[in-house]
């Protein structure tokens, strides 16, 4: 596996016990299909199949309008695509998926188009004071691993990598960045990189559940995040959108 930072065990990362990865997986059902839900089909399915007749164009109580918002800034965890790109373990996932029979259904030129602004959100941050920044340049750098492959219950549609981070004197070191930014602690850290352009069929939809159960405990690749992204997006792909600012984790 290439990206290795230093000797972690697997049991020094947080586990599945401590995030909730297992507990807000899709659920399949043997026999039917996969439905791209609601809030896929506003946020997402708009960006990546806009002919599509599922696509929600907008819809009220909502800033969405063709799958674009008003600007938004985030604290992310930044992923060195490159590195991920030629580690081994995720070459061979990405052939998986390009073999698989629901391969015609993914958004190929989507992952091309963001591959620099790839990255794992921990929370909304539209202002950090100098005092936070303060506080974060003090965190020391930690050491993340991503598993794969991962569908949700919420935004059913999109294909994710899991991010585990170290466990840092006994504590998941990014809640100390959300506490710091007195934002609620999270237990999802997910890179989106796969997206699906229409609804599966039972066939399809079986195959990505073997997928996700085959790759489940996979390591795909171990880096250490030394900075973080203030990203600012006007959709949930970023697609419009970049790094406003790097905040360095130094201490």
């Amino acid at each position: 596996m290439t990206g290795k930072s230093q000797d972690l065990t697997r049991g020094e990362f947080c586990s599945d016990s401590d995030l909730g990865y297992d507990r807000s997986r899709t659920r399949f059902v043997a026999g039917e299909g996969l439905s791209l839900d609601e809030r896929y089909r506003l946020a997402h399915l708009p960006l990546v199949a806009p002919g599509h007749p599922a696509v929600i164009p907008t819809r009220a109580g909502t800033d969405y309008d063709q799958g674009r918002h008003p600007r938004v800034s985030s604290l992310v965890v930044p992923v060195p695509w490159r590195a991920l790109f030629a580690a081994d373990s995720f070459r061979e996932l990405d052939r998986d998926m390009k073999a698989s029979p629901f391969a015609p259904k993914i958004a190929w030129h989507v992952i091309e188009a963001r591959r620099e602004r790839l990255h794992a959100t921990l929370c909304g941050a539209p202002v950090i004071s100098e005092s936070q920044r303060r506080q974060l340049a003090q965190i020391a750098p930690i050491t993340v691993e991503l598993r794969g492959l991962f569908s949700g219950n919420v935004n059913v549609g999109r294909l994710y990598l899991r991010a585990y981070p170290e466990r840092r004197n006994g504590a998941n070191p990014f809640h100390q960045i959300q506490r710091i930014l007195a934002r609620p602690e999270s237990s999802l850290y997910l890179v989106g990189l796969y997206n699906l352009t229409d609804h599966l069929t039972a066939a399809e939809a079986a195959a990505l559940a073997a997928l996700i159960d085959r790759w489940w405990h996979r390591p795909i690749l171990r880096f250490k995040v030394s900075s973080l992204w203030l990203l600012w997006a006007r959709d949930d792909l970023v697609l419009e959108g970049g790094v406003e600012e790097v905040l360095p984790l130094a201490g």
